[in-house]
Parts: structure tokens; C-alpha cells; sequence
């Protein structure tokens, strides 16, 4: 599929009334959890363009560009707002949150699977634990505040147990920051990994920063902060891994032909007739927003949008779903790791091997205290209240260390 040879209405066809931007929500009961998990990518996808268009405006003074940009910018914001409004308003917060978490595992999962690039898959690998631990703290809390295990919202799909504890992955942020690919030699599916999983990490960090103050206790409350802080971090990381000497205009390219593939492939993925219809239309409206951007790069700057996404045939489509032995593999082999980078290099390396004088313990030793970490105390009471912390897996964890589910363990990938 090439969406430079669809179809597509002009831009100003493409405004959507008042009455199609508020949907039928989703029934939370029976909704597949992947359907729930693409409504949060394409809302977080839909979010980033809006931004990265502010952002640009912000640096353009080409008043054409400017009047395309804010058409444009105007469309998406419409398309956030109707996805958006897909959840149901019996969803709570925290139930919304498993959902988040559950992206991140599978959809991180996903990508790095079909990636070829060493180190997108490394940045993925290495974030994947600390999400997949994210849905393990939440679910602990869920369980506790609701009453409700979560294992139902993730439809037995993605397992929940302990990944790098959250309590050791605070990180000096230079450590954050990751060898950026080349651009004009770079694969269009590891562009594409790279716009993706920045999307979504930047749409959980929004999310989190924003709803923690909403959260009805202090606990909870202090959860959101912590793992907000996280998110930050993983957005760090991963927007470091995308090209920074792209133009303005060749990013925008990019960005919409990144919506394009993202929709094409919910559309093709989704078992929800209803939402499906709403992946196409919007997947429609994007072809347009692509062909508008690549006039602008041949016009302002005469470059064709083969320099940014080749012909323009899709690469392979995301189909999420489950991905439980790849995580057990990948928690097996790297649980271990933190990150080290040095003016030579960006890396990640056993906590085994980190200088004892390494910045990352001395930002521990300020930020990283189990007596009061909100992550460790959330398990802590878990096992407290019910004699052992909440888990779905499928046999044991592949991790000796974090197989005890009566003591949160906070010195793996910690402590030397």
C-alpha cells in the first residue's frame, strides 16, 4: 500500500462537524483490550502532530506554510478529541492506566521484534522492562483500591509480574540520551519505530503528569508522580534516537506519513466495526495531510518525499498482540541492565560493571530511598493487606531474584 497513490478530498474537506467529533464509546466489558490500546496510540499520535505543528509554527515566518500548518494542525487536533472521547466514562483512571501500560509492553514488544536496528532494539529492550514493571505496580493498586485484578483488562494477553523495579530506574538524565540515526540512510520502518514509540511514551508522560493530582489517595497520587518521571525519561530517550538534522519540512513529511501507516495498520488490525470506520476515515484525511506536506517540501525546499520516505510503500504494518515469551526472554537476559554514557559512547551496562563513583548512584542515593519510594510502598501494602502481591503470569518469573511474592525486591539492578 501506497498512500501517495490514494485518493484523498481536498483540505478543506476534511473538517470534521461537531456531531461526528463525540463517538460511541467502546463497552469497556467487551471491548477486545487491544482495540482500547490502539485508541490510546492513535490518541497519542494524533496529540504529538498537533504539538510538533505548534513547534513549527513557532520557527516558520513562510506565511503559506504557516496557513497549511494551521489547517492542518486543526484537522488532527479534531481527530485527538474524537478519539479521545472512545473512552467510556465508566473507565476509570486507573483502569485507563492498565491500558497505557499495556501499549507500552506490547507495542514496545512489537516493534523491537520486527526491527533490525541494533540500537532502536537496544533502547527498546531497555525500556520495555521498566513499562512492563509500571503495569505490575498499577495492577498491585488496582487490585487494592478497586477490587479488580487486571489480568481481566488485559484479557490474559500480557503478563503481569515484577520487570526492572521501578524504584532503580532513576537515572541521571545524560544517561537518557541515545546515539541518533541517520536519516537519509536509515530504514522508513526504524523512522518509523523511532516517531511511533516517542508518540506513545510522550502520550503515557502527558497523561501521568496530568491525572496524579486527580487520583483519590496519597498514595496513589504519589505512584502517578513517580512513574511520570519515568515516562519522561523513556520520551528522552527515545526522541534522542530520532534524526535532529532533519528539516522542518522533512520532519512534518515524516510525521504524516507516519499517521498513515499507524491508521492504515488499526484499520487492517481493528475488530471493532465501529472504530474501524474511524481508522479509515481518519487514515483518509492523513493521505491528504501527507500530499500537502510533501507540496511544501517540493515547493519551499525542492526535495521530493522520496529523500524522507522512499517510494512510499508501507513497510510491514503494526499488528499488536501478545508477546509473553519474548518479554520472559528479554527480562532473562537484561533485568540487570542501567544506562552509562560516556563522551565515547551511549550504552547500557550490567549495574555490575558501573564505577562505584558513577553518576547514576550518586542520583539513587538522592532520589532512590525504599523507604519512601511510592513504587516500592504500593508493593509493600500489597503484601501487607493480602499476604502476597497481586500477579498474573504464566509460570514462574524467569528472574530468581523476583520470584519471591512476599518481599519487593528494590537491590536488583540497583545495588553492586
Amino acid at each position: 500500500m501506497n498512500p501517495f497513490n490514494e485518493k484523498s478530498k481536498t483540505l478543506d474537506k476534511n473538517f470534521i462537524p461537531m456531531k461526528k467529533m463525540y463517538p460511541k464509546s467502546y463497552n469497556k466489558e467487551r471491548t477486545s483490550p487491544y482495540t482500547k490500546t490502539r485508541v490510546i496510540l492513535m490518541n497519542g499520535t494524533e496529540f504529538e502532530s498537533a504539538w510538533f505543528m505548534h513547534q513549527f509554527a513557532r520557527h516558520c515566518d513562510e506565511p503559506e506554510i504557516l496557513a497549511a500548518l494551521a489547517t492542518v494542525r486543526r484537522q488532527e487536533q479534531q481527530q485527538q478529541k474524537r478519539i479521545s472521547c472512545l473512552k467510556p466514562l465508566n473507565e476509570s483512571i486507573l483502569e485507563t492506566t492498565i491500558g497505557y501500560e499495556q501499549l507500552a509492553v506490547d507495542l514496545t514488544a512489537t516493534l523491537a521484534r520486527n526491527e533490525k536496528d541494533e540500537n532502536n532494539i537496544k533502547a527498546l529492550n531497555f525500556a520495555l522492562l521498566e513499562d512492563f514493571d509500571h503495569l505490575y505496580r498499577y495492577a498491585n493498586l488496582l487490585k487494592m483500591d478497586k477490587g479488580i485484578e487486571a489480568d481481566t483488562l488485559v484479557g490474559k494477553m500480557t503478563e503481569i509480574m515484577p520487570g526492572r523495579p521501578t524504584i532503580a530506574e532513576h537515572r541521571h538524565p545524560a544517561d537518557d540520551l541515545k546515539p541518533h540515526m541517520d536519516g537519509k540512510t536509515a530504514d522508513l520502518y526504524t523512522k518509523l519505530v523511532a516517531s511511533t514509540i516517542t508518540a506513545a511514551e510522550q502520550q503515557t508522560m502527558n497523561y501521568y503528569m496530568n491525572i496524579a493530582q486527580w487520583y483519590k489517595n496519597d498514595l496513589g497520587r504519589k505512584l502517578y508522580a513517580e512513574i511520570a518521571m519515568i515516562e519522561e525519561a523513556h520520551v528522552t530517550q527515545y526522541e534522542s534516537l530520532k534524526d535532529p538534522n532533519m528539516s522542518w519540512l522533512e520532519q512534518w513529511v515524516l510525521h504524516e506519513y507516519c499517521e498513515c501507516w499507524l491508521y492504515y495498520s488499526a484499520m487492517e488490525d481493528e475488530t471493532d466495526e465501529a472504530i474501524k470506520k474511524i481508522w479509515s476515515e481518519h487514515y483518509k484525511m492523513e493521505v491528504c495531510h501527507l500530499k500537502i506536506a510533501a507540496k511544501m517540501l517540493k515547493k519551499f525546499e525542492n526535495e521530493s518525499y522520496e529523500k524522507v520516505v522512499g517510494t512510499g510503500e508501507f513497510p510491514k504494518l503494526l499488528k499488536l498482540g501478545s508477546n509473553k515469551d519474548y518479554v520472559r526472554r528479554v527480562l532473562g537476559s537484561t533485568v540487570t541492565l542501567t544506562a552509562d554514557n560516556t563522551a565515547d559512547n551511549m550504552d547500557y551496562k550490567d549495574i555490575k560493571r558501573i564505577a562505584d563513583g558513577h553518576r547514576y548512584f550518586e542520583y539513587q542515593s538522592f532520589m532512590g530511598d525504599p523507604q519512601r519510594d511510592p513504587a516500592h510502598l504500593v508493593i509493600q501494602k500489597a503484601i501487607d493487606r493480602m499476604g502476597k502481591d497481586y500477579r498474573y503470569q504464566d509460570s514462574e518469573h524467569p528472574v530468581k531474584e523476583l520470584r519471591d511474592r512476599t518481599c519487593d525486591n528494590v537491590k536488583i539492578a540497583r545495588t553492586k
